[in-house]
């Protein structure tokens, strides 16, 4: 398909799994083209005529401009870009190594930052966009064994909070989901995990529709920030 075939043109980071494979997803659905950012994606999605993937690792902060700056050239409208990448780790602040801090907040924090600093020229040009952010529950209120996890969060927050302000007379939306516990591979590797119930936890769909909700509202206006939570906070303990 030519691009002209498409309603709108995204950018989705984190795109291959979870909350950012499904925004890409419903996206896709709406008939628009998602540019999608990931280390590896599977054929499903890599050979949907609408979904363009770039595959790179965000950990690898050296090489995310020269990565950027090739998918502007390439993609020269951008109608929003939706940073959605991140991973999990929890322990109290004494058991992470100065390693594992660094590439936590990293992924988390600076590569999202450096993302929305690439593409928001373009935003800002055209005069219009979205800019969105994937936050957590996590960034609304601290947690025991969530420090670490709790500050890449909160810096995400206060600076689509910050950049909602800088953008406002461009025409660049902004706005950030903060989903509570959402049924993804995101618990795979920890000892801990939402409710089984359908009431006990959040599914990507419902942060994509969120997202959709963000993207869709008329334009002069902004939904500028979506806390969403399952009705009933359960957790469960101990490995799957």
């Amino acid at each position: 398909m030519s691009a002209d075939q498409f309603k709108k043109t995204y950018l989705i980071s984190g795109a291959s799994r979870g909350i950012g494979r499904s925004i890409s997803e419903r996206l896709l659905a709406e008939g628009c083209r998602v540019v999608g950012i990931g280390r590896h994606f599977d054929s499903e999605l890599s050979d949907h005529a609408g979904f363009e993937p770039a595959i790179i690792d965000l950990s690898q902060l050296d090489e995310l401009p020269q990565h950027f700056a090739m998918l502007g050239k390439k993609f020269a409208v951008m109608d929003g870009v939706i940073c959605a990448a991140g991973y999990g780790r929890f322990g109290s602040l004494e058991q992470f190594s100065q390693k594992q801090i660094r590439a936590l907040i990293d992924l988390n924090l600076t590569s999202q930052i450096l993302l929305a600093r690439a593409f928001l020229p373009l935003l800002k040009k055209q005069g219009e966009g979205n800019l969105l952010f994937i936050g957590s529950e996590a960034a609304l209120s601290g947690g025991r064994n969530g420090a670490v996890y709790c500050a890449s969060k909160f810096g995400l927050r206060g600076f689509a909070q910050s950049l909602r302000e800088e953008c406002a007379a461009s025409g660049v939306r902004v706005g950030i989901v903060n989903p509570g516990m959402v049924a993804t591979e995101f618990f795979t590797d920890l000892d801990f995990r939402p409710g089984r119930a359908p009431d006990q936890h959040l599914t990507a769909r419902d942060v994509a529709d969120a997202v959709w909700l963000m993207l869709t509202t008329r334009q002069g206006a902004v939904i500028e920030e979506i806390n969403l939570s399952p009705q009933k906070r359960v957790i469960e303990f101990g490995k799957q």
